[in-house]
């Protein structure tokens, strides 16, 4: 698309060429992790909470769901594995015992590390390529995909995290 076009108009074509983008990229980008997940008989799902578990340990149960958007059955089914085969550890809560916080073990670290550094790559040399401009413009269109939900748990990620009074480790459950 030259510059200069008025992006106000755009046609059809040019928003399915975006979804096919999406679509491309993320099959892409996922690949690598994909490869290392199905050898350990995992799957995205679980590549998805060991990130955001990552990313904020001490993180809740609840938290987890909200930013998943999946049911806690949903969430069973994968973190029940995790915490078994020992990637990451549930705590209960000091202050409230009825709360469960995650975070996740050296094993898990590992992994999640392991994940990462598979995307980092690609998205270190696809933000070389396009340039600060870009990548600025890249991150206001994905906020723009966002809803306001969503954009406000990525503003809470985007926060450093809060002392959590009674994170692990502490009593393991489960």
């Amino acid at each position: 698309m030259g510059a200069g076009r008025n992006l106000l108009f755009l046609r059809e074509e040019e928003l399915r060429l975006a979804q096919d983008l999406l679509f491309f990229g993320y099959r892409d980008f996922t690949a690598g992790p994909d490869q290392i997940l199905a050898e350990l008989g995992m799957g995205r799902a679980h590549h998805r909470v060991l990130h955001f578990v990552g990313r904020r340990p001490g993180i809740t149960v609840g938290e987890l769901l909200g930013i998943l958007g999946i049911t806690k059955q949903s969430l069973a089914r994968v973190l029940t594995p995790l915490i078994e085969q020992g990637y990451v550890l549930q705590a209960t809560g000091r202050n409230d015992r009825r709360q469960r916080l995650l975070s996740l073990t050296e094993t898990g670290e590992a992994l999640e590390r392991r994940l990462f550094e598979r995307q980092r790559e690609w998205v270190m040399q696809a933000y070389r390529e396009a340039g600060p401009v870009a990548v600025e413009g890249f991150r206001r269109v994905m906020r723009g995909l966002m809803g306001p939900a969503a954009r406000a748990q990525l503003e809470r990620l985007e926060r450093p995290a809060p002392p959590r009074p009674g994170a692990p480790p502490l009593a393991r459950t489960g």
